[in-house]
């Protein structure tokens, strides 16, 4: 019986702001494509999805991600509610956002091209369909603010990178310039980084050396009180 049928009927979409670097790059990237349908076929967009009867938003989040990466294991945080009674000119829809993080190199190449999807720079973004722009910008505040008090940038990193690789991600994420020897001398500070004997030399003659993230050791840390900062 349907206790509700006397109520209009609103429909609930997901949109993944889905974010991803690569280690050698100097900017974070938007994934994003263009729509195949109608309203706004052709015009950029972000990957969504309605939510289907037999799922939950996390679920739908998570299928929308996977069909367009092959990744099941990402960071991803719930971000805002989009329901503004025009946003949509195919419906009354009111959209739940998603970010995530995404290792560039490791995403299935395959299913992006099927999907005509890009990685975009942030510099270079074009201008999206509805409110996705907002979306995006709502997104890139959140992940700063996440960056700055947790250690989610290791989300967007090989298993073993250098400093000078984490450096670049941060000033990617922040999009602006760290002073060498601060960053890397807070970082190290805070003991949460392992040192390889490995050291990469595609780079530098000298080469530096890899470092790995302890997760292990950041959540003994935690259970002390301590508070991750950039």
């Amino acid at each position: 019986m349907d206790f509700y049928s006397k109520y209009p009927k609103t429909l609930v979409a997901v949109d993944s702001i889905i974010f991803g670097f690569n280690e050698n790059d100097v900017e974070l990237k938007l994934l994003l494509l263009k729509r195949n349908f109608e309203p706004a076929k052709g015009e950029w967009s972000l990957m969504g999805g309605f939510l289907q009867p037999d799922e939950g938003l996390d679920d739908a989040a998570q299928r929308v991600v996977l069909q367009l990466t092959g990744l099941d294991d990402v960071y991803m945080e719930q971000l805002y509610a989009f329901g503004e009674q025009d946003r949509d000119p195919g419906g009354r829809i009111v959209s739940i956002s998603y970010f995530s993080l995404i290792k560039i190199n490791d995403y299935d190449r395959t299913l992006a091209k099927e999907n005509g999807a890009r990685w975009i720079p942030l510099s270079e973004i074009p201008e999206l369909i509805f409110d996705h722009s907002e979306m995006v910008e709502k997104a890139l505040r959140k992940l700063r603010i996440r960056a700055r008090t947790q250690p989610i940038g290791f989300e967007l990193l090989p298993e073993k990178f250098t400093i000078p690789q984490l450096q670049r991600l941060y000033e990617a994420i922040y999009q602006t310039p760290f002073d060498k020897r601060n960053f890397r001398r807070k970082l190290l500070s805070m003991q949460l980084l392992e040192k390889l004997d490995e050291k990469e030399k595609e780079t530098s003659k000298k080469g530096a050396f890899y470092y790995q993230f302890n997760k292990e050791k950041y959540e003994e840390l935690l259970q002390r009180g301590f508070n991750f900062e950039l």
